[in-house]
């Protein structure tokens, strides 16, 4: 199936295979898609780096990809996942930890300061 890449990337949804709960969103482009296929494990382009990079490879919290779903405009992407450890660099299991006031709904599963060098 052909993607609907905007600027080179796709959003991907990331969500826990088994609970269903959002973890994170990230974006990919092509290089990415096909690492993750290729490999199992999440790959994602950052952005701010301008480099992909492979979920956990400094945390250890990887995200094993079950499956690839698409959006019926084939211009998003849904990657079901086993997520060992925490999904967000600040510590919390989904990157959605907080309410639109700011109130956290849930504890660090780990701190950031002690993953990331």
């Amino acid at each position: 199936m052909e993607l609907y890449y905007q600027n080179g990337l796709i959003p991907v949804v990331v969500q826990d295979a088994e609970t269903r709960e959002v973890l994170m969103v990230a974006w990919a482009d092509e290089k990415a898609v096909s690492l993750t296929q290729k490999t199992g494990y999440a790959h994602y382009y950052s952005r701010s780096r301008k480099k992909i990079w492979k979920k956990g490879e400094e945390s250890g919290h990887l995200q094993r990809v079950l499956q690839i779903r698409t959006d019926c405009d084939a211009d998003t992407l849904l990657y079901l996942v086993s997520q060992s450890g925490a999904a967000c660099h600040l510590g919390y299991r989904s990157c959605f930890f907080r309410t639109l006031d700011g109130h956290v709904l849930f504890e660090r599963m780990t701190d950031p300061e002690m993953v990331y060098k």
